[in-house]
């Protein structure tokens, strides 16, 4: 079983210009790693949003990776998303989803995530298309795999199976000392707007 914060801390690791969108339970512990100027927190809006809303910025920006870091529970909510991925005439190849899976709505409570005991997201992600599937549930096998799926091209789908964690909800206005959530959901976007159109 992986722990999410050594998973993020690999991610961090490879992690040069791309614009990495978190949501939920992934945005405070990325705040804790990473202040780039090409971090954004996906939370402050609907829930489930943050697979589509970075979609539309990897196909505005074809020439830079873009990098999403879900949690199950909100993938979920937005399944449709992964079809869209696939369904398009050209999938974007600058696409890298990771779904951090703990099979719990974690910010809420903990809450068991609908599931059976054969739900599989990699059958999941083949099953709406993605080529490139990959998942984990050790520290050793995504550190020697990530170089590969860092540099390939895309769409790719990234299950990581990590431990039950207690992430509180991550309040734009909760008093957390991480730059990107100490702002408003459209302060936060016309800056990461800014930050693109200057590159």
């Amino acid at each position: 079983m992986l722990i999410k914060e050594d998973c993020l801390r690999l991610i961090a690791s490879h992690r040069t210009d791309e614009i990495v969108i978190t949501t939920m339970g992934m945005s405070v512990p990325w705040a804790k790693i990473s202040t780039h100027p090409l971090d954004y927190a996906s939370v402050g809006s609907a829930m489930g949003h943050a697979a589509d809303f970075a979609l539309g910025i990897a196909l505005a920006k074809p020439d830079q990776k873009v990098v999403v870091l879900n949690g199950d529970g909100s993938m979920l909510m937005c399944l449709g998303t992964l079809a869209t991925i696939t369904g398009l005439q050209k999938p974007p190849v600058n696409y890298l989803l990771f779904i951090c899976d703990n099979e719990t709505y974690e910010v809420t409570g903990n809450q068991p995530v609908p599931r059976n005991a054969n739900f599989s997201w990699a059958t999941i992600a083949k099953g709406t298309g993605f080529e490139q599937v990959y998942e984990f549930d050790d520290r050793d096998g995504l550190e020697t795999h990530l170089p590969k799926i860092w540099n390939q091209e895309g769409p790719i789908f990234v299950s990581l199976k990590i431990a039950t964690a207690h992430e509180p909800p991550p309040d734009r206005w909760g008093g957390f000392p991480y730059p990107y959530l100490q702002e408003s959901l459209s302060t936060s976007t016309h800056k990461l707007r800014k930050t693109l159109e200057e590159q």
